[in-house]
């Protein structure tokens, strides 16, 4: 069995977080499986915990402090862990945009942060977040509505994405809403450093199923890569496993229809939610 990965808990504070269930976990003698089994919660979701790379739910946290007899403590980390706009895993990422001059995404599920409308990033956020008030909910809208300024600078960055065909196909948000996100993604693509391609259907598996893809690249320094599912994220800088990730775009941008041909069938998708 390989040894466990070496947590930071400086790193942040989910990071501290993590840091803080392993030891209680390793004291009560169980494995991530075996606390998992008592929440009950996937023992992947555990290693997650442990790592950073994701903070649990109130009441799984609760669950966690009252098992691993914290007296309290984790509830405490997990109210400081959770007051940040950002998971710790995101706010990782958003510095690195922030300085990429080049942005190469595919988006699997769901319309990117950069191209969203208010109201679908609210509707998303509503769904992935219930427990949180409206006031949480217009928080983390309006820092992702921030983000969006890299964009519209001086010298913005080309953005690149690729949309597999359910991101357009399924009404976040309602119809309504959904047409008005098209239409930001088709006035989006009007501008230079702008470029839409359609993934559909029809090109079948691809090398990128598991969840979403963004390669960045930056005026000094190496690229790195990001994937992301609905949950987690994971920031790859290790030149083997980026180059590994920019061959599987490459094939991605081959399989997807050519961007003019692209922004014809968004544009009949967004006729279809009149």
């Amino acid at each position: 069995m390989p040894a466990p990965k070496e947590l930071d808990p400086s790193a942040s504070l989910a990071a501290l977080y993590g840091t803080k269930l392993r030891k209680l976990r390793t004291r009560a003698g169980w494995t991530q499986r075996e606390l998992g089994d008592r929440i009950p919660i996937a023992h992947s979701r555990i290693a997650q915990f442990e790592l950073g790379n994701e903070t649990p739910p109130e009441d799984v946290n609760r669950k966690l402090d009252a098992l691993l007899g914290a007296d309290g403590d984790l509830v405490d980390l997990w109210i400081h862990a959770r007051r940040t706009p950002f998971p710790d895993w995101v706010q990782t990422f958003v510095t690195y945009e922030a300085k990429a001059i080049k942005m190469l995404k595919y988006m699997a599920h769901a319309v990117p942060g950069l191209l969203q409308t208010e109201a679908y990033a609210r509707a998303l956020l509503r769904i992935s977040r219930p427990r949180d008030t409206d006031a949480q909910i217009e928080g983390l809208v309006a820092a992702r509505t921030e983000r969006q300024a890299i964009l519209g600078g001086g010298a913005p960055p080309l953005l690149w994405c690729i949309l597999d065909e359910s991101v357009i196909r399924r009404p976040v948000g309602g119809r309504p809403g959904m047409r008005k996100q098209l239409a930001h993604l088709l006035h989006m693509a009007r501008t230079p450093h702008v470029v839409l391609q359609v993934l559909p259907f029809s090109q079948g598996e691809h090398p990128v199923m598991g969840g979403s893809l963004t390669l960045l690249s930056f005026d000094r320094g190496p690229d790195v890569a990001y994937t992301e599912s609905s949950h987690s994220g994971e920031l790859l800088e290790a030149p083997e496993e980026v180059a590994e990730y920019a061959l599987a775009y490459d094939l991605l941008q081959a399989k997807a229809l050519p961007p003019d041909e692209s922004l014809v069938v968004i544009r009949s998708v967004m006729e279809e939610y009149s």
